[in-house]
C-alpha cells in the first residue's frame, strides 16, 4: 500500500516514528521514513529507513516493515 508523499518525497507512512520489524531480517528499529527511490528503468522503489536502538541503520523495501509487537 502506498501513503500521500510530500513535496520532498518523503510518504507519510502511518508507521512512522514507531517500533517496527523487517520481516526479511527479523531486526527491529524505529522507522524515521519511507522514501520513493526512481530507477533509471522508470520503476519507484519504496524504502523503509530503520534505526534500531543501538548499531546502524538499514534500509528494506517499505511492504517489509510491520509493528514491532505483532508476531508471525
Amino acid at each position: 500500500m502506498t501513503y500521500p508523499v510530500d513535496h520532498t518525497g518523503h510518504e507519510q507512512h502511518p508507521l512512522l516514528r514507531q517500533q517496527v520489524r523487517d520481516i526479511a531480517s527479523k531486526c527491529v528499529g524505529v522507522l524515521d521514513a519511507v522514501t520513493h527511490e526512481t530507477h533509471s528503468d522508470g520503476r519507484v522503489v519504496r524504502l523503509a529507513h530503520v534505526r534500531p536502538v543501538s548499531g546502524i541503520a538499514w534500509t528494506t523495501h517499505a511492504d517489509n516493515v510491520e509493528p514491532a509487537g505483532d508476531s508471525r
